[in-house]
């Protein structure tokens, strides 16, 4: 696939940019499902945008989208120091381990990158005088629900070392608020979407890869869970809502981002993938030990930022990601293939001792040339 274009102001622009008092963005995870998206989205808005990413990902570019996007460095979260993040007005955090079973693989780091790493690079921030930080959150924290519509107010239920982890920063980031330093927390419902770093373990996007490469479309429980989507571009829409807000509607609060009518069950996504993908095998298994299921009242960041409303829903976003695999002509092998799945692709970063234990790049092995006698 073609490589991303990236966008490298040269001193006569930049120096423009200053006199124009545009908001300097920096965000994080840029290389990502979301950044990928994100970091047009922010340029076509008139932000001077800079991305940060480490790098796990990048191999995952399955198509290219023709928008420029910003410059990204290639640099760890972990590894910044406030002279780093200097100049910056606002800073939007998605880079962690991304999803459940990703955080599940070893809870320890999980714990030291999304809670301990996010917190510290949030006081970095601080320090640096960041004014806004736009903290990627999860509608995963309300857990096992039940028949409880959750709002930003419920009790949280975190399940996994992935949710607990976002209660954990949420409550540690309220504690950073003054008048100086602003942060809002993005509860996301689970992302769908195309991107050209697509992910292929988020539910609508997974089985639509299923039934377009194999015809198949296999649900691994009863389908009974709930599950809240929202698609990328408008958890992006989101995140520039949250940028402009006035600070008295977002400061030091969460937000639960998605839309009511986008409160499925895992059977009805399915039915919405078999029916954008016709003249597939459907089939559902028995009721399985994931106890996840939570359904999700959206009323709040419609109050707090009325320029938010959801432009998606899982039909369109279907038919979105069917237009794409038959413009590419997705295979079985690229669906497949780790790149597009995080845990996948961390366990082969690590196999391959590309990542140490604490996932940070090993660096490569001096090659110390031969010399061969005369």
């Amino acid at each position: 696939m073609e490589a991303p274009r990236y966008r490298n102001p040269q001193p006569p622009i930049r120096r423009l940019i200053e006199e124009m008092n545009q908001m300097r963005v920096l965000f994080t995870g840029a290389d990502g499902y979301i950044g990928a998206v994100l970091g047009p989205r922010l340029l076509e808005r008139g932000y001077d945008a800079t991305g940060i990413d480490t790098g796990l990902y990048r191999r995952g570019w399955l198509f290219d989208d023709g928008r420029t996007r910003p410059m990204v460095m290639s640099r760890d979260t972990r590894q910044l120091s406030p002279s780093d993040l200097e100049g910056f007005d606002a800073v939007v955090h998605l880079a962690e381990l991304s999803n459940d079973p990703l955080g599940e693989n070893d809870p320890a780091i999980t714990m030291e990158i999304n809670h301990r790493g996010s917190v510290e690079f949030a006081r970095k921030c601080k320090a640096a005088g960041v004014e806004r930080f736009i903290y990627a959150s999860s509608c995963s924290i309300y857990g096992a629900a039940g028949a409880e519509t959750k709002s930003e107010t419920s009790s949280c239920e975190p399940q996994t070392a992935y949710a607990r982890c976002k209660v954990l920063v949420e409550r540690d980031l309220v504690e950073l608020t003054d008048s100086r330093f602003t942060p809002v927390f993005l509860r996301n419902a689970t992302a769908f979407g195309a991107s050209p770093r697509q992910r292929f373990d988020l539910v609508l996007n997974n089985l639509s890869g299923w039934a377009f490469t194999t015809g198949k479309i296999r649900v691994m429980s009863d389908g009974t869970p709930c599950r809240p989507l929202v698609h990328i571009e408008d958890i992006c829409q989101a995140i520039l809502c949250a940028l402009e807000a006035p600070r008295e509607a977002v400061c030091a609060e969460a937000f639960n981002v998605g839309d009511e009518s986008q409160n499925y069950t895992v059977r009805e996504i399915a039915e919405i993938v078999n029916d954008t993908f016709t003249g597939c095998d459907l089939s559902f298994g028995p009721s399985g030990p994931d106890n996840r299921s939570y359904r999700v009242s959206f009323a709040k960041i419609k109050a707090h930022m009325p320029n938010f409303r959801c432009q998606w829903n899982a039909q369109r976003g279907a038919q979105q990601l069917r237009g794409v695999f038959q413009r590419i002509q997705l295979d079985e092998a690229t669906f497949k293939a780790a790149p597009f799945t995080r845990l996948s692709e961390l366990r082969h970063l690590q196999h391959t001792e590309q990542l140490d234990p604490h996932l940070r790049w090993t660096p490569i092995p001096e090659i110390v040339p031969t010399i061969v006698p005369a």
